[in-house]
C-alpha cells in the first residue's frame, strides 16, 4: 500500500514538471519583442525630418516664376513673408517686388531676401536671392538686433533701413541696378556709445567713404569729419552683408 502511494505521488510530480515546461515554451513562442532600433537607424540615415526643418539648409530651391510673391516661397514650408515692397526697380516701367522671408519657428535663422521682376504679362520672375544682405532678427542670446526695420522701392532703388540702439546702430542702405547687377549704391551707418556718436557713409558713385565723430561730452558737441577715396568695387546684393560691410575691408580706418 505504501509503495502504491509513493508511485502515485511520483507520477503527479512528473505531470506538474511537464506542465510547467509546456507553459514556459508557450509563453516564449507567443511573446513579441518590439525593437525600435531599426526605426531610429532609418531616421538617422535618411534625415528627412531634420533636413526639412533646418533653417540653415543650403539647397533651398525657390520657384523661378509666379503670379504673386507667395508663389516664390520654397516648398519646404518653413518660411513666410515678413516684409514686402513694390515698385519699379529695374526702370522698365513695371512694378517689381522685394520680399524678406523669415523662418516660422527659429528666430535666429537667416532671412532670405528675394527680388522679383515683373514681366509684361504681369507675372514675375525670380532675379536675385540673398541669404546675407538682411541680418537675422535675433542673436544667439535671444536679443532683437534692431527695433525697427523696413524695406521699400523708390525711384529705381531698393532701400533697406534698420534702426537700432547701442552696438547695433542704425543702417540706411540703398541698392541699385547697374546693368543686370543689383549693387550697393549708398549706405549710412550711425553708432552711439559712451561719450560720443560716430557715423560712416559709403557712396559708390563718388567712390568715397566719409567718417564723422561727435563728442557728446562737450556742451557744443563738436564734430570732426574726414573723407577717404576708395576704389570703385561692385558689392553685389547677393553677397553683401550690410551689418558687416564697414567691418570688412571697406573701412578706411
Amino acid at each position: 500500500m505504501k509503495n502504491s502511494i509513493l508511485y502515485i505521488l511520483s507520477l503527479f510530480l512528473v505531470f506538474i514538471i511537464q506542465s510547467c515546461k509546456k507553459d514556459t515554451q508557450t509563453t516564449s513562442e507567443n511573446t513579441t519583442v518590439t525593437d525600435s532600433l531599426p526605426a531610429n537607424k532609418e531616421f538617422e540615415e535618411t534625415g528627412e525630418e531634420y533636413e526639412e526643418n533646418d533653417p540653415e539648409e543650403a539647397d533651398i530651391i525657390y520657384p523661378e516664376t509666379g503670379k504673386k510673391a507667395t508663389d516664390f516661397l520654397p516648398k519646404l514650408g518653413i518660411y513666410e513673408i515678413q516684409y514686402e515692397a513694390e515698385g519699379d526697380l529695374n526702370n522698365d516701367g513695371l512694378k517689381d517686388i522685394a520680399v524678406v522671408l523669415k523662418h516660422k519657428d527659429v528666430k535666429t535663422a537667416k532671412r532670405p531676401m528675394l527680388i522679383l521682376l515683373q514681366n509684361t504679362d504681369k507675372s514675375y520672375r525670380l532675379d536675385k536671392v540673398s541669404d546675407v544682405v538682411m541680418p537675422a532678427a535675433y542673436n544667439e542670446y535671444d536679443f532683437k538686433l534692431y527695433d525697427t526695420e523696413d524695406i521699400s522701392i523708390e525711384k529705381d532703388k531698393l532701400l533697406i533701413n534698420l534702426y537700432g540702439m547701442g552696438p547695433s546702430g542704425t543702417l540706411l542702405t540703398t541698392f541699385k541696378y547697374v546693368g543686370k547687377d543689383l549693387v550697393l549704391n549708398y549706405m549710412e551707418a550711425y553708432y552711439s556709445g559712451a561719450g560720443g556718436r560716430s557715423g560712416l557713409t559709403y557712396d559708390f558713385e563718388k567712390g568715397e567713404i566719409t567718417e564723422t565723430e561727435t563728442n557728446t561730452m562737450k556742451e557744443d558737441e563738436p564734430t570732426t569729419s574726414s573723407t577717404t577715396p576708395v576704389k570703385k568695387k561692385i558689392h553685389s546684393f547677393e553677397n553683401t552683408s550690410i551689418i558687416e560691410f564697414f567691418n570688412e575691408d571697406n573701412n578706411p580706418s
